[in-house]
């Protein structure tokens, strides 16, 4: 679904992204992992066209969409979840679910589907996002990202800040939308535990390039946990 191959991208005079080629094939969660200030997010951001690329191809579901707007990969079929949730504080659950519907026609309904993974969503459609705990904020924009039904959701440490009980919550949507094979999941994360239990294949992030690969299956005994603690 998603294929990237060399990719770089610099800021300034610093080499951020290092010529990384990877792909995220449908119905297979692909973990990055990696320690903070590698180039995670930045890699996130080219994918979805807020940073431009310096170098290399981003294509998406055989397209080469290098060089679209962000607003043309969403449409494509990207749903991104980005670091730090980005809700809309003042909106009610109910309308940041609707802006996550915003390219599909007027009168599209929320998908049921979206209540049935977080229940709590349902319960406080008409509570302001700002409102809402750390942990049900993430699934609120977990959930904004699946209303429109993307072939590849990206989520970018989904578990940072949450509690424990929501956080298995999170991982339950996400094996259900993995298993259904439906999309390609891309998910970024620095709980070991948490990328393990959900990873079909891992990519190890250091200084912009990767530095090992794998079966998520292999990554014990591969010493992931131990890289990232280094």
């Amino acid at each position: 679904m998603l294929t990237v191959e060399n990719l770089n991208q610099y800021y300034g005079g610093s080499h951020i992204l290092r010529d990384l080629s990877f792909s995220a094939p449908t119905g297979q969660v692909t973990c990055l992992l990696g320690r903070n200030g590698v180039g995670k997010t930045t890699l996130l951001k080219c994918l979805m066209g807020l940073v431009p690329a310096k170098t290399g191809t981003v294509s998406f579901d055989g397209r080469n969409i290098t060089t679209a707007a962000s607003h043309a990969r969403v449409k494509a079929g990207i749903g991104y979840v980005p670091q730090g949730r980005e809700i809309f504080p003042r909106l009610t659950v109910e309308e940041n679910l609707r802006m996550g519907l915003a390219t599909k026609p007027g009168g599209t309904p929320i998908p049921e589907r979206i209540y049935e993974m977080f229940p709590v969503l349902k319960a406080m459609l008409k509570r302001r996002g700002g409102d809402l705990s750390g942990g049900q904020q993430q699934q609120l924009a977990i959930g904004r990202a699946l209303a429109f039904g993307p072939r590849l959701l990206i989520l970018d440490e989904p578990t940072e800040g949450i509690q424990p009980s929501i956080i298995k919550d999170i991982e339950r949507a996400i094996r259900v939308l993995a298993e259904e094979g439906s999309m390609a999941i891309l998910l970024v994360e620095q709980y070991y535990d948490f990328a393990r239990s959900l990873a079909d294949q891992y990519l190890l992030m250091e200084r912009g390039e990767f530095i090992k690969r794998g079966a998520g299956a292999d990554m014990d005994k591969d010493g992931v946990r131990e890289l990232l603690s280094v």
